[in-house]
């Protein structure tokens, strides 16, 4: 009950606010494995004006996330974050995440990754570390689905890493 609760106002959070300030410190990330393709596909929500403070202040830089600026400085900036913040582990693997893009949705950027060769695995160590360092209070809720089976974790800056079993 606890998880569908969790996933329930994950979803509601990110989806209800309207542009322009908000109280709340969000990401969402799920995690799909695709086992054709022997790959896991991610797709990570979070705010665009948090999401450019911590790029800007992390990197001493003055950029404007927008849709005309896809690539270049803006798209390099948020694969080395992304690296740094996000990682995945399976057992004796650290996964080496790759960028793919970008998608802008009302007040929130959509970030589409992925992790090819990814062998089939029954344990997964998740690192969801974004925002973190910008806001003390973040939540960043993870949802990751291997065949038909989905588990969710909450990640916050005092417990930014977690392990799921799936059997």
């Amino acid at each position: 009950m606890r998880k569908i609760s969790l996933i329930l106002a994950s979803f509601f959070l990110l989806t209800a606010f309207k542009s322009g300030a908000h109280e709340f410190y969000l990401s969402v990330t799920e995690i799909e494995y695709n086992k054709e393709e022997q790959s896991l596909q991610i797709i990570t929500r979070v705010f665009i004006d948090d999401f450019q403070n911590v790029l800007n202040q992390r990197y001493g830089l003055d950029l404007q996330l927008s849709q005309e600026a896809e690539e270049g400085e803006i798209r390099e900036n948020i694969a080395k974050y992304l690296e740094q913040k996000l990682r995945l582990k399976i057992p004796g693997q650290n996964l080496e995440l790759n960028y793919l893009g970008k998608q802008y949705e009302a007040d929130q950027l959509v970030l589409y990754i992925e992790v090819e060769n990814v062998a089939p695995f029954n344990q997964i160590e998740v690192t969801n570390e974004i925002l973190t360092d910008l806001f003390d209070d973040q939540k960043n809720v993870v949802h990751v689905k291997v065949d038909d089976k989905t588990k969710s974790l909450l990640l916050m800056r005092q417990q930014e890493t977690e392990k799921l079993t799936f059997p």
